[in-house]
């Protein structure tokens, strides 16, 4: 008598387990170069690519959560998770939703969040938009241009494109891959790392942030721009040994380092700057720290 009764307690205990999430199971139509929109607020939203004209949606959905919202047509489909009216952060008792999405290989995406991370692998899109503001994001890609934020999330990004725009607040960014034209990341706190490949010549390249630490190494491309800037974090830059640019960069406060080069010091007060050219002088690398300081190594 006392198993039974013990069984059936555990049946019960189990029970709002079983049901708090709802599974997901549609597909929708789309055409090889339709575009996708998806929102997610918590939980995670996983996005595959296959050869088809098609977007299979699997996943599960969040207990609490008002519905899965699936709009649209071949041209232009919305993927949605509603969550119930005036279901503010302090009163919110919905539970995570699951999106995993297969779309067609070129379809565009714009892809919403606050806390959910974001996990995007083989897409070819024309043009891919992640906004997030507190998850993770991970992206294995090859858009055309691309444009990824996020306020203390993450970015982790393995990229083939001719256009990226990254921003974080106080999460770390860091970018590699065949990264051939314009390149601009942003932080405020985060660490930022990029590294092209080997094979590949960035045309301009931009990188700020306020107080994190900022890792470059890449080849320049003829006539090509570098800049980068911080307040009080270091700047690594790792260029190859048959670089042709001039090259400038000043600190107030913080030290410079450069093969060749003689840095200039003012005889009364702080700062430091120098200005020297490396081969033709083809392209242009321009470097400002205020307490920071800044390593250039040609290798």
């Amino acid at each position: 008598m006392r198993i039974a009764c013990l069984s059936s307690c555990l049946l019960l205990a189990l029970a709002p387990s079983a049901m708090a999430a709802t599974p997901i199971n549609e597909t929708r139509p789309l055409d090889a170069d339709g575009q996708v929109e998806i929102e997610n607020l918590k939980g995670s939203i996983q996005v595959r690519a296959c050869r088809c004209e098609q977007v299979e949606i699997r996943g599960s959905l969040g207990e609490g959560v008002e519905k899965l919202v699936v709009e649209g047509d071949g041209r232009h489909l919305v993927v949605k998770v509603r969550y119930p009216k005036n279901n503010g952060w302090r009163g919110d008792k919905t539970e995570p939703t699951r999106l995993e999405l297969i779309v067609p290989l070129q379809a565009g995406l714009d892809i919403e969040s606050v806390s959910a991370d974001v996990d995007v692998n083989g897409v070819a899109s024309r043009s891919l938009s992640i906004d997030s503001v507190s998850g993770d994001v991970v992206v294995a890609a090859a858009p055309h241009e691309a444009d990824i934020e996020s306020v203390s999330g993450n970015l982790l990004l393995t990229l083939n494109t001719a256009e990226i725009s990254a921003e974080t607040v106080s999460g770390n960014l860091s970018l590699k891959g065949r990264l051939v034209g314009e390149v601009d990341v942003e932080t405020v706190s985060g660490n930022i790392t990029v590294q092209v490949n080997p094979e590949e010549r960035v045309r301009k390249f931009s990188a700020s942030t306020v107080s994190g630490r900022i890792r470059l190494q890449t080849a320049l491309a003829e006539n090509g721009e570098i800049d980068v800037e911080t307040v009080s974090g270091d700047v690594g830059l790792v260029l190859p040994a048959n670089l042709s640019a001039r090259v400038s960069a000043e600190t107030f406060s913080g030290n410079l380092k450069a093969p060749g080069v003689t840095v200039d010091r003012p005889k009364y007060g702080p700062g430091a700057s120098f200005d020297t050219r490396y081969g033709n002088g083809d392209g242009e690398i321009r470097i400002e720290t205020f307490s920071g300081s800044a390593t250039l190594r040609v290798e």
